[in-house]
């Protein structure tokens, strides 16, 4: 499986969100520290805020924040908004698919299984679970890194994956 380059923007600019927390934050530097376009950037943003992730300001000191507290937000919730439009296999395509076998074909139901599965893991997951105490990702995406305070070896290691 291979996410859409949205997806993995969306999950950036949230992440950004959540480690600048409180601040507004300019898409101007989500794109500097994220290696992102800024074109894709504003599509991503635009998206993000109207399903309510991120609220955005207008103006001089416009930017955008988070609209949701990083617990709140589901990282399943996000990659379905953003790789909903993006069938697995072409024959999830609808009116797109011309698979002769779709009518017979027992791998379809098998792939749907788990791509809900890795679905479900996902919705398990919230932006805090990313964030929290993510001392490395903080000093690459905190506006004010030299106000870090130093990562304990124990503080990194405490959201590893199993």
């Amino acid at each position: 499986m291979r996410l859409t380059t949205r997806t993995n923007l969306a999950t950036r600019v949230l992440m950004f969100c959540a480690v600048n927390e409180g601040k507004v934050v300019r898409s101007a530097d989500i794109a500097r520290a994220c290696n992102a376009s800024g074109n894709h950037l504003g599509h991503v943003i635009h998206q993000l805020q109207q399903h309510g992730f991120v609220d955005t300001l207008r103006g001089r000191a416009g930017g955008l924040q988070l609209g949701l507290k990083p617990r709140e937000i589901s990282i399943g919730r996000v990659f379905r908004i953003f790789e909903s439009t993006v069938p697995f296999a072409e024959c999830f395509a609808g009116d797109e698919n011309t698979c002769p076998l779709t009518a017979e074909c027992r791998l379809r139901g098998f792939i749907k299984r788990a791509v809900e599965a890795f679905y479900h893991e996902l919705d398990m997951v919230t932006l805090d679970d990313l964030v929290r105490g993510n001392c490395g990702l903080e000093a690459i995406l905190k506006l004010a890194p030299e106000r870090l305070p130093r990562c304990s070896e124990s503080h990194r290691n405490d959201m590893s994956v199993a």
